[in-house]
């Protein structure tokens, strides 16, 4: 019975994992439709994709999902925290999405990993 248990433990702690691992995946997927709705690419570049400054490739290992988030909703903040000298600055047009459309847009930047 307990062998029964136990297996029956694994199995649906693994089919949760499997279940928020898509979960993930879809947020990150909306987010990256976000991203490009948005014309985020007019001024940052992913895989070579956009003007080559601001490269958003890797920042998922760089920045945690707070710092990402704040970078979209208090990008002055942040630039000052940071010392950032990136040229043009980030503009806080992004502060007012929804937290639903936020928390993809900071998925779709967390899965951005360095390879």
């Amino acid at each position: 019975m307990r062998a029964r248990t136990l297996v029956v433990a694994i199995v649906v702690g693994a089919s949760l994992t499997v279940a928020r691992a898509a979960a993930a995946q879809d947020l990150a997927a909306k987010g990256a439709e976000l991203y490009a709705a948005q014309k985020c690419n007019i001024c940052h570049s992913i895989a070579g994709k956009g003007p080559g400054k601001n490269a958003l490739d890797g920042v998922g290992t760089k920045l945690t999902a707070d710092e990402i988030r704040q970078w979209i909703v208090d990008p002055k903040t942040m630039t000052t925290k940071t010392k950032s000298t990136a040229k043009p600055a980030m503009t806080a047009k992004f502060a007012g999405l929804a937290k639903a459309d936020l928390d993809a847009l900071v998925a779709y930047m967390q899965s951005l990993k360095k390879k």
